[in-house]
């Protein structure tokens, strides 16, 4: 498994952010893939994980599955299917692929799993290849 490089403040997996969830990426098999305990201060009803944490976790691991492959891009558009409650206190075992790369546009699925193997959530995502100068500027903000 290899470790995937991330940016420092960022929300999702930045180890620097002091109110992140600093949640590290690691890829495997063509899958990036990470794993995350919610905690009560991201419920969205009791003793539940906010769908828009969730929403996040499945943006991540789409897009580093695009990271890993040393592709720079942003997120364009994202659905997220949601078939339980993500419980707090409850691992969540994330995975994200790339499905098909158009180019400028690479798409992408995502899913979180409880810790039995059920599935929490699934997501499509489309990215966009950043070039030139948003490139420059996403991979400096990268250091």
């Amino acid at each position: 498994m290899k470790t995937i490089p991330n940016y420092p403040y960022c929300f999702v997996c930045g180890d620097k952010n002091k109110i992140g969830l600093k949640v590290a990426f690691f890829y495997e098999n063509g899958k990036a893939k990470a794993q995350y305990t919610p905690t009560p201060e991201f419920e969205g009803y009791k003793d539940i994980l906010h769908g828009g944490i969730l929403s996040a976790l499945l943006d991540e691991v789409m897009i580093y599955s695009i990271i890993a492959q040393g592709i720079i891009t942003v997120t364009i558009q994202m659905e997220v299917k949601f078939k339980k409650p993500a419980k707090i206190g409850e691992t969540l075992f994330l995975e994200g692929q790339v499905t098909e790369d158009k180019g400028k546009i690479l798409l992408t699925q995502g899913k979180a799993l409880n810790q039995d193997g059920t599935i929490i959530a699934e997501a499509k995502g489309k990215f966009f290849r950043a070039e030139g100068e948003m490139k420059k500027d996403i991979e400096n903000y990268r250091l």
